[in-house]
């Protein structure tokens, strides 16, 4: 019965009119016990405020029998102080906190906080709700020098406030009572109000099931449960196109298989070919006329073995079609009667080739880490035993260690930011500049340079000035790569010259040398990763074989262009094209 919506409801309201009731009686308790601790509080602070009440008080203080005195004149303030059966005054001594009079001499006072407050020096005033009481002890000074010797104590039993509180309770729980049966009444009304049309929608959706979409539910009122009516009928309208729409979508499942780029073939559970698209064809390399039988893939494995898989069961297996690397997938569908086993062709020659250039470039970084580890290693053993060895030599192989380590560093930089590219995470901060004066700067810079070999380095840009928008160290990194590489590349006595102009929106920076050129065949090459054309020589240079592919990507990051042409023996021109910045 309580599974039931109808009596969830009614249980939820009755539960929230109780709830209701039982917070508003907790802050309507709350607010009498403060009433209350403020009215005791107003009392005791306008009665001890009043000058010629305290000086009364201490001037009893200071005559035999003290403490009968002082009760004696703060019986007479009882009207201010609210003395009644369960308002009392006591006397107690200011150094002990000892009772020393009260009305009735059974009477018998513990150490309260406000009492200790009291014992301070202090006036003790807190009031508590978790105490039985309320209470206010104020000491009296009994000298100029400001000591005391009695404390009057006002004691509340909080009758009143017991009292008020039985009363409030009861109001509650009648207003409880009360709204639990009106609660109840409307719960019932609202429940079957709701639950009403659900079972309609119940019935309908059963309908629903079964392919009766003919079947109409009527609105009954304009409600969130007349709106969720009127969906479930367009729902049934939209069902019934669904269903007639079943079979053009069929068509289009049909023409996107046919077309898909995996080749796929299906055959039935005796090995008869039901479906193949264009794909497989291809990728097997047959005419769309010719038959395909599993015969073609009768040596991959077995069709008695791969029938007998069970799904999600499949097999894998490589195959060679020519020039290309396939895998294939032997899936089974459906049942052991009306199923059969659905074969999906991948070509996997692209990967594979993606695959050994992977393996090419961890063997290159390999190699490039392990011929510097290996000379440092060497010598660095040679300097742990330096018996033998000139100071001339020690610094010499000191050196060594230090110029193969920049070279693992310089090595292990290149990496960073190649990886940086493939990943987009490399720094970008564009920003306008004169590349005549980037072009003079770098001429400035590796001057030097080429002069220690002899080298004749020319820059011509005298009557340009043109703005490039971009990152320019990134741009002054790639130019001082191509420069230094014709330093580097060109024997000494050789020349090298820089120019640029610009043209239909673009800037052409050339850096020409009439060094030792590139054969033709590695040309196209040449910006790969590691990839040098003389390799012994490179590594003796201090090259990476990096320096190139991080300038293509610097390039080609600033939409530009770089193209090298070069010749044998007769030297190389690296052109480096950027778009300008556009007017506005």
């Amino acid at each position: 019965m309580l599974k039931s919506l109808y009596m969830k409801l009614v249980l939820i309201l009755l539960l929230l009119i109780v709830s209701l009731m039982a917070v508003t009686g907790a802050v309507l308790n709350s607010a009498v016990a403060g009433f209350f601790i403020n009215e005791f509080n107003t009392q005791m602070e306008t009665a001890f405020s009043n000058a010629d009440f305290i000086q009364t008080l201490r001037e009893a203080a200071v005559i035999p029998d003290a403490a009968g005195a002082i009760f004696s004149r703060v019986q007479t303030y009882n009207d201010s102080l609210g003395i009644s059966a369960n308002r009392r005054a006591y006397i107690l001594d200011g150094r002990t906190g000892e009772l020393l009079y009260s009305e009735k001499p059974e009477d018998s006072i513990d150490l309260t906080p406000n009492i200790i407050t009291a014992l301070r020096g202090e006036p003790g005033s807190v009031q508590r709700l978790g105490y039985d009481y309320f209470d206010c002890a104020v000491p009296l000074v009994t000298d100029a020098a400001g000591s005391f010797s009695y404390i009057v104590y006002i004691r509340d039993l909080k009758q009143g406030l017991a009292s008020q509180s039985r009363d409030l309770f009861f109001v509650i729980l009648q207003a409880v009572l009360i709204g639990m049966t009106i609660s109840l009444l409307l719960s019932l009304l609202l429940s079957r109000t709701i639950t009403a049309p659900i079972k309609d929608l119940t019935q309908g959706a059963a309908r629903l099931a079964s392919g009766d979409f003919s079947s109409k539910l009527e609105v009954h009122s304009r409600d969130e449960i007349g709106v969720l009516t009127g969906a479930f009928n367009h729902m049934a309208d939209v069902l019934r196109e669904s269903t007639q729409a079943t079979e053009g979508e069929r068509d289009k499942l049909s023409a996107l298989f046919l077309h898909m780029t995996d080749g796929v073939a299906a055959f039935s559970h005796e090995g008869d070919l039901q479906r193949v698209n264009l794909a497989a064809l291809r990728l097997l390399g047959m005419r769309e006329n010719d038959l395909l039988t599993y015969d073609r893939f009768e040596h991959i494995v077995p069709f008695a073995e791969a029938g007998a898989l069970k799904p999600p069961n499949y097999l894998v297996r490589d195959m060679r079609a020519g020039t290309r690397d396939l895998k294939l997938y032997f899936v089974p569908y459906g049942t052991v009667a009306e199923g059969g086993l659905m074969v999906v062709l991948h070509d996997f020659t692209e990967m594979n080739r993606l695959e050994g250039l992977r393996r090419e470039f961890v063997s290159n970084v390999s190699h490039e880490l392990r011929t510097p580890l290996t000379g440092i290693k060497s010598y660095a053993e040679t300097l742990m035993e330096p018996e033998g060895l000139t100071h001339e030599e020690i610094t010499r192989f000191s050196s060594v260690i230090v110029d193969e380590a920049d070279r693992m560093t310089r090595l292990v930089h290149d990496l960073l930011t190649l990886s940086r590219f493939d990943y987009g995470k490399a720094d970008w901060s564009a920003a306008d500049f004169d590349i005549s004066e980037l072009l003079r700067r770098i001429h400035d810079l590796l001057r030097v340079e080429a002069n220690s070999r002899h080298h004749k380095l020319s820059l011509s840009v005298a009557s340009f000035s043109e703005t490039v928008r971009g990152d320019r160290d990134q741009i002054e990194q790639v130019l001082i790569n191509i420069i230094t590489n014709a330093i580097r590349y060109t024997p000494d006595g050789g020349r090298i010259d820089i120019d640029a102009n610009s043209s239909a929106g673009w800037v052409r920076i050339s850096v020409r040398d009439n060094g030792i050129g590139i054969p033709e065949e590695d040309l196209p090459f040449i910006f790969e990763r590691f990839y040098r054309v003389d390799k012994a020589r490179s590594r003796s240079m201090g090259g990476t074989g990096l320096g190139l592919a991080i300038a293509r990507e610097i390039v080609e990051k600033h939409k530009g262009r770089l193209v090298i042409e070069s010749e044998l023996g007769k030297g190389t021109t690296v052109s480096l094209l950027l778009p300008l910045k556009e007017d506005g």
